[in-house]
């Protein structure tokens, strides 16, 4: 029986501190040079070196500014905050490589879906097809207030709005423009033939629009969708539109009943499971022998900040945890934030969750503690997530950087590749060809295709 491949995404932000707080003060952390397109286009060529399937980066309207009420635990620390455009550094990156896949994250809250369509058109063209967009509603009041709303829409709401949203996207992407409407005739000066470009109209609860498409049809058109809602409302979306899936549990054994989940929602939706890649978000410290692996550990863990993880913690639950003590309970309770995240420690965990055990999770200043070990070791561990998980692939959480990322490229990837567990080279044409085979286009089963003329 052939081996299930495993996808394999680098996570990142543009930003100093992501998921792993703190550890830019490492005295090897090149985070700092977030700024310069030199650093991204350096991280680009190692991960297409190591035939990963892309660079997805992670972004944040707002701030933290949940925990002890204020947002400077996160301004001193550096956790995701300052944070740029997550847009602006792929053109260097996909002209400095060839295959490599871009997952890129806009919010649905604040972008004009207008606006967003052309502009994931003009990535689609620049990368040749290698784009794909993570599809979030937001969770941060301090970005709603910074957006000129006077608090964050209801969280089922930000989803209703989102169906609305893929709704225009999904016409403008794939209806606006036929297949045969550019022409590029010199002879007859034609550029497009007027018959096959027309313009989409759109009338509902939260948004009306008219307009002919901006962009000429890209290779992908509808760019491949990411989406990482793991609350019920965000997984029926994510059964509904999305091609890759991002979730964040501590086990194998806590991914399968979410693995499980979405596969049969997206089969009710008339998609099929294989529709569906789940990938998990993993923190990886790899050495050449477990010693060396458990000394970096323990050299990353000096600079790690627990302070900042709660902060982060706390915006995404929206529970100030500094008002807990370090045995007390945390309580449910009813927030706008990430309800997913608030249910895991709550009314879905097997016990009453204290803040010390939440804090003893956070061994590199984040939630999740990490893979550590040799290569084979760490090769097993993510063989047992996809064996016992279901899970389909991973986003790498860096740590320090670019170091973790070269140490998976150059430790664990052979082994993966050695085991069969891991491609040896990219397949051709565009990421969704990619990855899913067939044409680069999204298939007949999605609801995009409705839309097309």
């Amino acid at each position: 029986m052939q081996q299930k491949q495993m996808q394999i995404y680098a996570f990142d932000m543009n930003c100093v501190g992501h998921i792993n707080h703190g550890l830019w003060t490492h005295p090897r952390d090149r985070s700092l040079h977030y700024t310069d397109l030199d650093y991204w286009v350096d991280l680009a060529r190692t991960a297409e070196r190591g035939k990963l399937d892309g660079i997805f980066l992670a972004d944040i309207v707002g701030v933290y500014d949940v925990y002890k009420g204020s947002p400077g635990p996160v301004i001193e620390a550096g956790a995701q905050i300052p944070v740029n455009d997550p847009l602006m550094p792929i053109s260097a990156m996909a002209y400095a490589t060839q295959n490599l896949g871009f997952g890129v994250t806009v919010n649905t809250t604040y972008e004009p879906p207008f606006l967003l369509a052309r502009r994931m058109s003009t990535l689609d063209h620049l990368t040749k097809g290698r784009i794909g967009w993570n599809i979030v509603t937001g969770y941060l009041d301090s970005a709603a207030r910074a957006m000129g709303f006077e608090q964050l829409p209801e969280h089922d709401q930000r989803y209703d709005a989102a169906e609305e949203y893929l709704e225009i996207l999904y016409k403008l992407w794939e209806a606006s423009w036929d297949d045969g409407a550019v022409v590029c005739d010199k002879s007859r000066a034609v550029f497009a033939d007027p018959s096959k470009v027309r313009a989409v109209s759109h009338a509902g609860k939260y948004y009306r629009m008219e307009g002919i498409h901006l962009s000429q049809p890209s290779p992908q058109r509808t760019p491949l969708l990411f989406q990482a809602g793991a609350s019920a409302r965000g997984q029926d979306f994510a059964a509904r539109h999305a091609e890759c899936v991002f979730i964040a549990t501590p086990s194998p054994q806590a991914a399968k009943p979410t693995v499980d989940v979405l596969r049969r929602k997206a089969e009710l939706n008339g998609r099929g499971a294989e529709a569906l890649r789940v990938l998990s978000l993993v923190t990886v410290v790899v050495g050449r022998t477990e010693k060396e692996a458990q000394g970096k550990l323990e050299d990353y863990r000096r600079h790690a900040s627990v302070e900042a993880s709660l902060a982060h913690y706390s915006a995404s639950t929206g529970v100030d945890f500094s008002k807990y003590g370090p045995d007390d309970p945390i309580e449910q309770t009813s927030t706008n934030a990430n309800q997913s995240a608030l249910a895991a420690i709550t009314k879905e965990a097997s016990r009453p969750v204290t803040l010390r055990q939440i804090t003893d999770q956070m061994v590199l200043g984040s939630r999740m503690k990490p893979i550590v070990g040799s290569p084979e070791q760490v090769a097993d561990r993510l063989a047992e997530w996809v064996s016992q998980g279901g899970v389909d692939g991973f986003n790498l959480a860096r740590t320090v950087a670019p170091e973790s990322l070269r140490d998976f490229v150059d430790l664990v990837v052979p082994v993966l590749q050695e085991r069969g567990l891991f491609k040896a080279d990219y397949a051709e044409g565009p990421l969704r060809q990619k990855l899913f085979g067939g044409s680069g286009r999204l298939p007949s089963s999605h609801p995009a295709a409705a839309f097309r003329t």
